[in-house]
């Protein structure tokens, strides 16, 4: 089996939909997309997600499922640097150390700096939604495997954003998200791809073959968004976004 984790492409978050660069990035990767046998199509409920979606949905004459488990991955606690309501996401490493159990997929959301907070619940819920989903397919997670009578080389594709996609991915491959969230970045539009390994019969393990691929966008020299990238290069502002700072993308 083949899952592909699809983030929206270039956002403009104000009103939850795509800026015009984000519709172009949209455009090529539904040229893409229409080329692959995807035998499902799953969508977050946010707007951005929905309208990525819509141009590979057009263009292969097919509908999505919206799953109401697969929005960002909105859990906040109080960052204690700052005080401030914070995702979970968007962490500094430098604070790790106040976070006992982070880098393990089982402890991690049980951190003492996550108390009082939804983070635990939110993390309950995608796994809950990623195990109905996958129990769609026959798969069924016991330890550190996943069991499947029936595999298949079937594709499915989800329509959604980073968080979320890193929170899957960590559940899928038992690494905690949080490994995940501060040493990965897909970028808009960009695909991760997820195979199954099954070197026993019946018993199934996943490794990505592809993390934040933008191959759409560099086979015709589109450059990338920087939405939800930090800088490279210490700036003084806390995102290379181009709306918030006015900096350019150095690897375009």
């Amino acid at each position: 089996m083949r899952i592909l984790l699809i983030r929206h492409a270039e956002p403009d978050y104000t009103t939850d939909s795509l800026t015009a660069r984000g519709k172009m990035e949209a455009e090529l990767l539904s040229r893409r997309l229409s080329r692959y046998q995807i035998r499902d199509f799953y969508v977050s409920p946010l707007g951005r997600a929905r309208e990525t979606a819509a141009y590979t949905l057009e263009k292969t004459g097919r509908t999505a499922e919206v799953l109401s488990w697969l929005p960002e991955f909105r859990a906040r606690f109080q960052d204690p640097e700052t005080g401030m309501k914070r995702l979970a996401w968007d962490v500094k490493p430098r604070l790790w150390p106040l976070f006992p159990g982070i880098t393990d997929v089982g402890t991690w959301a049980d951190s003492p700096v996550f108390a009082g907070s939804d983070v635990k619940a939110v993390w309950q819920e995608t796994v809950d939604g990623v195990d109905a989903l996958m129990a769609r397919y026959g798969f069924r997670k016991d330890g550190s495997v996943w069991l499947c009578e029936n595999n298949t080389q079937d594709t499915v594709a989800l329509f959604c954003h980073f968080g979320i996609s890193m929170a899957i991915l960590g559940y899928l491959t038992d690494v905690s998200p949080m490994v995940l969230w501060h040493h990965c970045i897909c970028l808009p539009s960009s695909v991760t791809e997820v195979i199954t390994e099954e070197r026993i019969r019946g018993e199934v393990s996943f490794r990505v073959t592809k993390l934040g691929d933008l191959t759409h966008l560099e086979a015709c020299g589109a450059g990338r968004s920087t939405a939800g990238e930090f800088p490279d290069v210490y700036t003084g502002a806390d995102s290379t976004d181009p709306a918030v700072n006015g900096t350019k993308n150095i690897y375009e």
